[in-house]
């Protein structure tokens, strides 16, 4: 049997074909899943429509995730549809072009504001409103994304890199917070990946070239590396780990230079 069959995952963060998100829904319904997508606005909807459709996925709607009643219509929506929830798939990251440009001291309070709050307090509002639904399943996981920018310092990385700090930090507290409920709690970091929110960073080929030429592994990490850690940390394998940072980076990571 598969090892998530008869589990109900909800995927946010899709927006096309090549997002992280989408290579972990992928991978979760190849492992049995049931799987929720949700969208924001009409060109998102349009992208992922098609997608869910070759996955046989449920779309739940529209989340804002800067919106608590949105979030909690969705979960309305999720309680409606399937009762109970055993898997939440944060993927969900947001700042300004221009706070992805220049000097992070040049960071404006609204531009800091928007950058913590999209991505990293939503896994805060999501996790508290998926709790019910996680009790009634008797426990679940819950995985976000991350990158090393939240250690060192990246070039046109600038707040976004102290938003994923927050995100780690807020992994490692919900951790803490729900593995009384039997929910875990983790973070991937993965290397530099081509996705649509990478095209906002300015010079990311750069970036994709010299992660492979120093990378152990000679490579870059692709979509569908992260897609199958996410899978096996949703299922029996990953039963024992919570409030971590998983490296999927083809061992970049490990360098010091």
């Amino acid at each position: 049997m598969p090892p998530l069959e008869g589990k109900r995952a909800l995927v946010l963060g899709v927006a096309n074909e090549r997002s992280i998100a989408w290579a972990i829904a992928r991978a979760l319904a190849a492992d049995g899943a049931r799987i929720g997508l949700t969208y924001v606005g009409d060109s998102i909807e349009r992208r992922v429509r098609p997608l869910a459709e070759e996955i046989g996925a449920d779309v739940l709607g529209s989340c804002d995730v800067t919106s608590d009643a949105e979030i909690a219509s969705l979960f309305e929506e999720v309680q409606s549809r399937w009762g109970s929830l055993d898997v939440l798939v944060h993927a969900i990251a947001f700042a300004r072009r221009e706070d992805l440009m220049g000097r992070f001291v040049d960071t404006d309070r609204e531009g800091f504001r928007i950058a913590l709050d999209v991505s990293a307090y939503s896994l805060v509002g999501l996790c508290r409103a998926a709790l019910p639904l996680f009790q009634a399943a008797r426990g679940g996981s819950v995985l976000t994304l991350t990158f090393a920018g939240s250690e060192r310092v990246f070039p046109n990385y600038n707040v976004m890199g102290v938003a994923k700090a927050a995100l780690e930090a807020a992994v490692r507290y919900l951790a803490a917070d729900l593995g009384p409920e039997g929910v875990r709690v983790n973070a991937i970091s993965a290397g530099p990946i081509k996705t649509l929110s990478a095209a906002g960073i300015r010079n990311f080929r750069d970036m994709l070239h010299v992660a492979e030429a120093r990378a152990p592994l000679k490579r870059n990490v692709s979509a569908d590396d992260v897609g199958r850690l996410a899978a096996a940390l949703a299922g029996p394998a990953g039963a024992a780990i919570t409030g971590q940072v998983l490296y999927a980076d083809a061992g970049l990571s490990v360098l010091g230079v």
